[in-house]
């Protein structure tokens, strides 16, 4: 008897205790949360900064309002380039931009915005989700007490704004070109001046002289920045960017005092921006660039001796990096054999694929009549 009135009091005991975590769960889940994210980008600038406001939209909907997100633009709450020490601080709690402009916090960070020649965005996105990259990532950012997420992808971009012609590797010599990344330090071991800017200066820096060529994006960006003003020669195609990813980052405390609930509206709403981004680059950068076209801007390509010139160096600066530093080399071994995998199947389907739609003109199609 008596043991069984012991059990009955553990078991009363279990349940109200159960009741009590319930409770108090249920109260953190009825709680509301206010964030603040910074942006490295102009506020509501096209594609970079819509796509931000967009995902704070949608978390307030799908949260019915509990968890709400004001977003800055660069300059509004801090400058372009401390997102990064913004999102640390936890003076805001989530930021949009680049991680290759933190290569002077974490010199391996610019593997995870893009590697000249390296992979395009189908594959980058692949590698993140599917082949250990995220992982890698957050690992990376964990001693900082950030957590991030890929933010969008604006796809193969452009080589940039020059205001000469590059005819030969003599013309890269001296030539000061807001370049950042890994890209930057090509430019540099080619003779180059790389200089660091944040999108909303590029047009001034050029109007002035400040700088003699800027890599931007694309042609969605580049038109409604104005680039198109300050220098008459556009070059294809973005060695230096051949899938650039953004990123989402979020301060560790802020994300781990949300409700399981808001954790996974968190997520699922930056999955549905990383794809957004490339859905919307993919729509209107032809459209942009037939604009600039019409404008007298000149599209050039590089010449063969550049290219290998370029290849070359990029391989040297990734080599140098990897030496030199351990969680580099752990990033780009995982990098370098998924990118093996995805280019020995892309060269079978998507390279032969372009080739054989060439010349097909499928609007004769749409504007035949029987």
């Amino acid at each position: 008897m008596i043991t069984r009135l012991l059990l009955c009091f553990v078991a009363l005991g279990l349940a109200a205790c159960g009741e009590q975590k319930s409770t108090a769960e249920q109260a953190v889940e009825q709680q509301s949360f206010k964030w603040k994210m910074v942006t490295t980008w102009p506020k509501n600038f096209p594609g970079l900064g819509t796509i931000p406001e967009d995902f704070a939209k949608n978390v307030e909907q799908m949260s019915g309002g509990r968890l709400s997100i004001s977003v800055y633009g660069a300059g509004e709450m801090v400058p372009a380039l401390q997102t990064f020490d913004a999102v640390k601080s936890g003076a805001a709690q989530i930021g949009h931009g680049a991680a290759y402009y933190w290569k002077g916090k974490i010199p391996a960070a610019p593997l995870f915005t893009t590697i000249p020649f390296g992979m395009n965005a189908q594959e980058t996105n692949a590698w993140f989700y599917h082949g250990g990259g995220l992982q890698l990532w957050q690992k990376l950012y964990e001693p900082f007490g950030l957590v991030p997420y890929p933010g969008g992808n604006t796809g193969v971009q452009m080589a940039g704004w020059f205001q000469k012609e590059i005819n030969s590797l003599d013309d890269i010599k001296g030539l000061k070109m807001r370049m950042p990344g890994l890209a930057g330090e090509v430019i540099a071991d080619l003779g180059g001046i790389p200089v660091q800017l944040p999108g909303g200066e590029l047009y001034s820096a050029m109007q002035s002289g400040a700088i003699d060529a800027a890599d931007w994006v694309g042609p969605y960006n580049d038109l409604a920045f104005g680039l198109y003003k300050t220098a008459p020669y556009y070059y294809v195609t973005g060695w230096q960017e051949p899938g650039a990813a953004l990123e989402f980052i979020i301060n560790q405390q802020a994300l781990s005092s949300l409700p399981e609930d808001l954790k996974k509206i968190v997520e699922i709403a930056i999955e549905a921006a990383n794809a957004n981004m490339l859905a919307l680059y993919t729509a209107k950068n032809n459209q942009a660039l037939q604009s600039l076209k019409e404008k007298g801007v000149q599209i050039r390509k590089f010449p063969t001796e550049v290219i290998e010139a370029l290849k070359a160096s990029s391989q040297k600066v990734v080599k140098q990096l990897v030496a030199s530093d351990p969680q580099a080399q752990e990033i780009f071994s995982s990098y370098a054999s998924f990118l093996q995998q995805a280019a020995e199947y892309h060269e079978l389907t998507e390279l032969d694929y372009y080739k054989n739609r060439r010349g097909l003109n499928w609007q004769d199609s749409a504007t035949a009549t029987e």
